[in-house]
């Protein structure tokens, strides 16, 4: 069953999707969310936020209920179902839902795709339990809570040496742990962390598992051959592996970077002043002459915009104002 054309349909619940929602739903389109099952992203793992605009202390789940609230009040339509496919016809984009009855498939002209990305976990025995309670993967949202404190950080590459650094403005001590001999960060990164008094390195080390009942207390590490084990006390660790943006669902449409990122005009544009490949050179031709939305995608009527777009920043506020101007683009994308 199709419960005809939409002005404009949002997938994701998160911070992006729903500050999309309720300036389009203030402009009268009535979007419709699929805010995904379970809902609210990445803020719904969150324990305490205080670096959201505005909010002196908010639990992350709180506040995606804030704004949901938020949204419907303008007028938002929200379902707490996942999309299992997109098309595209004629101008149209036909998404295809989980949802029953009228939303199991839905016509737009308009589509703005804010499924954000997921952290990479080491898949620890205690990890998940301790999410939040001493286990974080973003220096950014949560190095404030261990100032004077000893924490680690798990990775070699130039994010994990970044977020490292980073915890150092809090930490008196930050491990950095790898598993192999050497580290895959930049020289330059690697460089800086030689010459940090508060950054110590243990290479050829994995952890086996995070210590703790209601907070971490330590990490279980071993050498990486296995013959050599050890408790080692502290309070934090980050792990600094990797993210992976939630775009399996655009795949078959939309232009993707390496790491499966979107590529907005906006993220195209960067390529292009930086000059790093002539990929999209038939992408930037057809963008010539029409009006230009930062937000939109290769596909005429789909825009993207939050963490499944961003691999630097990956902050709440970020995607909420990615989210704002990509409604921005879509309601002036629709009055064309």
């Amino acid at each position: 069953m199709n419960s005809g054309s939409q002005n404009t349909v949002i997938i994701g619940g998160g911070p992006a999707g729903l500050s999309a929602a309720i300036y389009l739903a203030r402009a009268g389109l009535k979007p419709l969310v699929f805010a995904g099952s379970p809902p609210g992203g990445q803020l719904m793992l969150t324990t305490e936020v205080e670096n959201f605009p505005g909010l002196t202390s908010k639990m992350g789940p709180e506040l995606v209920a804030g704004m949901r609230e938020q949204a419907e009040s303008f007028g938002a339509i929200l379902l707490d179902a996942n999309v299992k496919s997109l098309s595209h016809d004629s101008g149209l984009v036909q998404v295809h839902t989980e949802a029953e009855g009228d939303f199991a498939s839905v016509s737009t002209k308009s589509l703005l795709i804010a499924t954000g990305a997921k952290a990479l976990w080491l898949g620890l025995p205690n990890e998940a339990r301790l999410r939040g309670r001493g286990v974080s993967a973003c220096a950014t949202c949560d190095g404030f809570f261990f100032r004077n404190k000893t924490i680690a950080v798990v990775g070699g590459g130039d994010t994990a040496v970044e977020e490292a650094l980073h915890l150092t403005k809090y930490a008196s001590k930050v491990l950095l742990i790898h598993r192999r001999d050497v580290l895959r960060a930049s020289k330059i990164m690697q460089s800086r962390i030689a010459s940090n008094p508060k950054i110590e390195l243990l290479l050829n080390t994995q952890i086996v598992d995070i210590l703790g009942e209601q907070k971490v207390t330590g990490l279980r590490v071993q050498t990486s051959d296995g013959t050599q084990s050890k408790e080692i006390p502290l309070e934090g660790v980050f792990i600094a592996i990797g993210h992976k943006p939630d775009t399996e669902l655009g795949q078959d449409l939309l232009d993707l970077d390496a790491k499966g990122y979107i590529m907005t005009n906006g993220r195209l544009a960067e390529h292009v002043l930086q000059n790093i490949d002539s990929t999209y050179s038939k992408r930037i031709q057809d963008i010539k002459g029409s009006r230009y939305f930062s937000s939109h995608t290769n596909i005429t009527g789909i825009f993207a915009a939050g963490d499944c777009v961003d691999s630097v920043y990956r902050q709440a506020a970020t995607a909420a104002g990615m989210g704002v101007a990509a409604s921005l683009d879509i309601e002036r994308y629709l009055e064309q």
